[in-house]
């Protein structure tokens, strides 16, 4: 489990540092990726980095894992203190959710956001355009 741990908490780190190469070195190249500010998915190392590029033009969102626990079947649960401001630095979220990992050859395949089904458009966390 000490290596999936780090591999999550350095790719949650990665995100949080606008360090798109190094969060996308720990994933597969066909990474399957929920559009939380969007709503649907994005498949694929340059879909994530051309959705984070539009998110963060848009938000500032910071996840910080507060527990990560390991499932049967390669899957690590997640839950973590997501907040969520506008480019101004308004509070547009502040809560915590659960993201659902699976992991291929020590690299992250997959996420999933355990609290919400993947819908066609963007989660509560960012239903609050500005």
């Amino acid at each position: 489990m000490a290596d999936t741990k780090t591999i999550i908490e350095r790719a949650y780190s990665a995100f949080n540092q606008r360090d798109i190469d190094g969060a996308l070195a720990l994933m597969t190249e066909d990474v399957s990726w929920p559009k939380a500010s969007e709503g649907g998915r994005v498949i694929g190392r340059e879909e994530i980095r051309a959705y984070w590029t539009r998110q963060w033009r848009e938000f500032d969102g910071r996840v910080e894992p507060l527990a990560i626990i390991e499932e049967d079947g390669g899957r690590i649960r997640v839950r973590v203190h997501q907040l969520v401001k506008n480019l101004q630095g308004d509070v547009l979220s502040d809560s915590e959710v659960l993201h659902i990992f699976t992991m291929n050859g020590g690299l992250i395949a997959a996420m999933h956001l355990g609290d919400e089904a993947d819908t066609t458009g963007p989660t509560a966390a960012f239903a609050h355009r500005s």
